[in-house]
């Protein structure tokens, strides 16, 4: 578990729920080249049931200690009926998204989790979220793309003997909804600034898509850098927040779940709004080592304020959440995860139901 240093002591779970934007951060980078689309279950070769069930996880490029990440993929193979796709909310490859990290941050860590993966960049999936010096000659998000975005299946770059059995994936850009017979999932690049940014075009994107989503269908929007969270570490972002209402107001439709990352611990959060009750949830602990402490008074039932919950937090392993949709509701399951010693991940301690909703 991450070291607090005496933070644990000054800070307590609403003064971390949303914090505004450090004066002095990382500046805000170009998107890559291409626009925001839609994609079917279908094209991504994803099976569509419904009801369907699906993995999400965050944070989980395991690059200086792999022995995380690769217990959670095997945690995620000997699960019960496997999910028709795993989805990330970010942070693929440490520390900047460079193209020799697809292999042993992606490619081989789930070469045995036969299932497409699909989902959102994060801040270090670009190279301005890593450390100088800076290569002048990549562009943005230039590795997320060629492996995440390419206009038919390929072989990987980072995997060119295909090794491992897993072509990049076609989803349209970094921000795209994916369209279920279920539910729809729009996904969307909050940057590389520590808070998240979102231009104004892509809160109208988020806006215009949940307009255009069924409305019989459950809509579950993503994101890396949470509105919520009370890490000790990062915090959530007052910025993102703000952006997501102004989509949500603009559109007339509230989401039933958001789901984050950013963060390397799992929390849940209740949020009741003159809409609709939404659940925000954080999943950053899929692999990466660096656990982040949660506040001293965290505690499950906790009234944080404005209608926020907090409903459980969990920053005392690795994990990952397996979410059913179906008959227009989500329920949804955090699957607690124990590295061993085999450096495999084989022996692993799965706890399942550590927190349902």
């Amino acid at each position: 578990m991450a070291r607090s240093f005496g933070l644990s002591r000054r800070f307590s779970a609403a003064d971390q729920l949303q914090k505004p934007v450090p004066a002095i951060t990382v500046p805000v980078q170009p998107l890559p080249p291409g626009s925001a689309g839609r994609a079917t279950a279908a094209q991504l070769g994803i099976a569509d049931p419904d009801p369907i069930t699906f993995f999400v996880i965050g944070d989980h490029g395991g690059v200086k200690a792999p022995g995380p990440q690769n217990a959670v993929s095997y945690a995620m193979q000997r699960r019960e009926g496997a999910p028709a796709f795993v989805y990330s909310v970010g942070d693929w490859v440490y520390f900047g998204g460079d193209e020799a990290g697809w292999d042993t941050q992606v490619y081989e860590p789930y070469g045995h989790l036969d299932v497409p993966l699909v989902g959102i960049p994060g801040n270090h999936d670009d190279q301005y979220g890593g450390d100088p010096p800076f290569d002048p000659s990549r562009g943005p998000l230039d590795g997320w793309m060629a492996n995440m975005s390419t206009p038919k299946p390929e072989v990987p770059p980072a995997d060119p003997q295909l090794e491992y059995g897993r072509y990049t994936q076609t989803q349209p850009w970094c921000d795209w909804t994916l369209q279920l017979a279920a539910a729809t999932i729009v996904g969307v690049y909050t940057n590389v600034p520590s808070g998240g940014h979102l231009d104004q075009s892509q809160i109208d994107w988020i806006s215009a898509e949940l307009k255009a989503a069924r409305s019989d269908l459950p809509v579950i929007v993503t994101l890396h850098h949470p509105p919520y969270s009370v890490d000790l570490h990062h915090g959530g972002s007052q910025a993102m927040g703000a952006a997501l209402d102004s989509a949500f107001t603009s559109s007339g439709r509230w989401p039933d779940l958001v789901l984050t990352g950013h963060v390397h611990d799992f929390q849940s959060f209740s949020r009741k709004t003159q809409a609709r009750t939404v659940r925000y949830v954080v999943i950053g602990n899929s692999g990466y080592h660096n656990l982040h402490q949660l506040a001293h008074d965290a505690s499950p039932g906790m009234d944080l304020g404005g209608g926020v919950t907090l409903e459980y937090g969990d920053a005392s392993e690795y994990g990952f959440l397996a979410l059913t949709v179906g008959a227009g509701k989500i329920s949804g399951e955090y699957i607690g995860v124990k590295p061993g010693t085999m450096p495999d991940g084989s022996d692993a301690q799965v706890t399942p139901g550590k927190f349902k909703f």
